[in-house]
């Protein structure tokens, strides 16, 4: 047996991924095959007795895709992602360009001289140029048995330029028979347009999906310094294997997973625990690849080569999330794939009525019967039923603030019942800020000054936190000293001050003030930092510092219960600070000191119990956990892996608007089904009056043109009912 990952070329939509998907399946000694339209690759399992993968790329080839077998980098993929990107730009914009003439001349100046040869000459290269895979993808879906939009869109605007076409270079075929030959170049062009916009919108948002796995490989750096018999060695990171020893200087990027042999330094790990604070490292301590040194320099044993590291694993499990989620084919595509074979049956059943009914000119007027139940039938409607509704509430979420990527995830959210939120940077501010200091006795004006330069020169990660609280006048530290660990110490006006942990001060006899521990203790419970400062032996108090909760959250979280959505809470974190946020915003279910794997299996938990989860984060951290969720929401100004791997993004980082968010995807997708409704109401109606079934009552037969009218009036019906999307929710 082999699997293999391989990119796929020639996607347009959800809908072929599927296709392809069920081509390799069914070829031969496949064992198992998932396509994904996200990234544009397939994971194939076949037997290499019964079949190659050159075999492979010829079914999927049969079928109008390809399979890119041969050596090929990421970077080439990507681009070559990017130019159909563009290329599909290109055409949307110059279908666009000749299709408003043509709309024009075909609706209000029908009878100006030459008008149906000009008409003519602008749709052909629409339908032969701009919108040829239309009918590229109608034939492989034919040769496929199966239909799909693109069927309904090529049949309907194919007949209606053919039939167009004749009749502009052969008018008096009809006009001799006592009939009208009307042209539909309006028509055809105007779909194929509108369909090209909606294509173009779904890929422009799929786009940035393959650049987010990329941004997370860049985390690990490519080059690194290896100790050898004393000496530095430049190595690339993935030659580097477990037992070497590797050195880390201030600033830079660890590469490798391993453990401290010799030095400290402070850590930003932030991107694997989400909590802004860096870690203290000391001989023994763990580091992880991707997380970033702050001051000192160590020394660290290897113990996970480049592709075992915990950066790695996360790169691939949201690889596999991403493909996991097999790919929804839109429920237009679900309507047409029985809509096209029925309207087919109707109008070749037309026809052949007509013809052996022995009426005069019979089969010509079941020929243009059919015609006209085929032009009626023309899904212009439909085309815009999805696009118009989308293009108005990714509008006016823009207005809110909210930026939503697809169609897919606007129907996601109406089915969410449970939202988990990180706690750092989405619920809290995420930025450490002194909240109070709790001062001694002791504590005279001037201690303000020695204390606020003594953290002014620190390196340590909530020094700066300090300082700005303080807020003192720059004066000299003599003989300062950074203790990784413990804290800081320095000399101001001859005399020693220090600031740092508790058990540092008791070990440089610091007398300590019983009654202001207690209440530290009590921060501490509710989950604080605490930061002690001393003069010479006097205990002077201590700073009281935490995450503070944004002014909004509270309310978010209290909306979003209203809407029967149960809100609960995963962070890194330690235990108290945890329990306590949580209480303090009503959430009765979290959990603490969570990595990205766990935060990952607690929601696939959840699904597994038929739960429909989102997932709202802002880091590196919460990546995994967001690509797994069946709606992944990522907070402004976090990681820009969160934002990518997203299906909808806050801009302003507010929570507020994640109710705001979740009530617009609903009230979006209840009008997108109604457009539907429109859209087919006028086909249930107008497909038996285009078939001419009053006509042997009544004698009534549907005009063509009133056909087209009907087709129009459809049209405008969807594109106003979608425009009342702009006035559903307001700050």
């Amino acid at each position: 047996m082999k699997k293999k990952e391989i990119p796929v070329d020639g996607m347009s939509c959800a809908a072929c991924a599927v296709s392809i998907e069920n081509t390799l399946k069914n070829s031969p000694g496949v064992k198992s095959a998932t396509v994904n339209y996200a990234n544009h690759t397939a994971i194939v399992e076949w037997e290499d007795l019964e079949t190659s993968i050159g075999e492979l790329q010829k079914a999927v080839q049969s079928s109008g895709y390809d399979l890119l077998i041969g050596d090929i980098t990421q970077e080439e993929l990507d681009n070559k992602q990017q130019e159909a990107y563009q290329k599909l730009k290109q055409k949307t914009l110059y279908a666009g360009i000749l299709a408003f003439p043509v709309f024009m001349i075909g609706m209000f100046w029908m009878h100006m001289p030459y008008g149906n040869y000009i008409m003519w000459a602008l749709t052909t290269p629409i339908l032969l140029a701009f919108g040829n895979q239309f009918f590229k993808n109608a034939w492989n879906q034919t040769k496929n048995l199966s239909a799909n939009m693109d069927s309904l869109v090529a049949i309907s605007t194919g007949i209606a330029y053919c039939y167009s076409t004749f009749n502009t270079f052969f008018p008096d075929f009809l006009i001799s028979r006592g009939l009208e030959p009307h042209v539909y170049f309006e028509a055809a062009a105007v779909i194929l347009f509108f369909i090209l916009l909606g294509k173009m919108l779904e890929a422009g948002a799929k786009a940035g999906t393959g650049e987010a796995l990329k941004k997370l490989m860049s985390l690990q750096p490519k080059e690194l310094i290896i100790m050898e018999n004393g000496l530095e060695v430049l190595m690339k990171t993935d030659e580097v294997k477990k037992g070497a020893q590797v050195l880390i200087k201030p600033g830079q990027k660890i590469p490798l997973d391993g453990k401290i042999i010799d030095g400290e330094s402070y850590v930003d790990e932030s991107m694997l625990t989400g909590e802004p604070i860096p870690v203290a490292k000391t001989p023994n301590s763990d580091v992880y690849a991707g997380t970033i040194n702050q001051a000192g320099s160590f020394v660290f044993v290897v113990n996970a080569e480049s592709s075992q590291t915990l950066l790695s694993q996360i790169i691939q499990r949201v690889k596999a999330a991403q493909g996991s989620k097999a790919p929804v084919q839109k429920l237009v595509d679900k309507i047409a794939s029985i809509f096209v074979p029925i309207v087919l049956v109707i109008g070749i059943v037309t026809l052949i009525v007509w013809g052996l009914s022995g009426t005069t000119d019979a089969w010509l007027r079941g020929m243009l019967a059919m015609i006209t139940v085929y032009v009626i039938a023309c899904p212009c409607a439909l085309g815009l039923a999805t696009p118009t509704a989308i293009m108005a509430a990714m509008g006016h979420g823009a207005e809110l603030g909210v930026l939503i990527k697809d169609a897919e995830s606007l129907e996601r959210g109406t089915q969410i019942d449970t939202l988990i939120l990180d706690k750092t940077g989405t619920i809290t501010e995420g930025k450490p800020q002194v909240e109070t200091f709790e001062a001694t006795e002791f504590f005279q004006e001037k201690d303000n000054t020695a204390l606020y330069n003594l953290e002014k020169k620190s390196d340590h990660p909530l020094a700066n936190a300090i300082s700005e609280y303080l807020k003192g006048d720059l004066a000299p530290i003599q003989n300062f000293q950074s203790i990784t660990g413990k804290g800081v110490v320095g000399v101001f006006q001859e005399v020693t001050y220090r600031i740092g942990n508790l058990k540092w001060l008791k070990a440089e006899k610091v007398i300590l003030d019983e009654k202001v521990l207690k209440k530290a203790e009590q921060y501490l419970a509710e989950g604080a930092i605490i930061v002690f400062a001393a003069r010479e032996t006097n205990f002077l108090g201590f700073f009281k510092i935490t995450d503070p909760v944004k002014p909004s959250s509270l309310k978010a979280i209290q909306q979003l219960q209203a809407l029967d959505i149960e809100v609960q809470m995963l962070t890194g974190d330690q235990k108290n600070t945890a329990a306590f946020i949580a209480n303090a915003v009503g959430i009765s279910q979290y959990e603490a000191e969570m990595l990205p794997e766990d935060k990952a299996n607690y929601i696939k938990n959840l699904q597994a119990k038929g739960r429909k989860v989102a997932m709202v984060g802002d880091g590196i951290n919460d990546s995994e956990a967001l690509s797994i969720a069946d709606l992944s929401i990522a907070m402004g100004q976090g990681a820009d892996i969160a934002m990518e791997v997203a299906e909808i993004t806050l801009v302003h980082a507010d929570l507020i608007k994640i109710p705001q968010a979740l009530q617009l995807t609903r009230k979006t997708v209840k009008i997108i089904k109604q457009n539907l409704f429109w859209a087919f109401i006028y086909n249930v109606i107008g497909i038996p009056l285009a078939a001419g079934v009053l006509y042997p009552a009544f004698g009534f037969l549907l005009n063509p043109m009133i056909a087209g009218a009907a087709m129009a009036l459809s049209s405008v019906s969807v594109v106003s009912n979608s425009l009342r999307l702009r006035r559903v929710i307001r700050d």
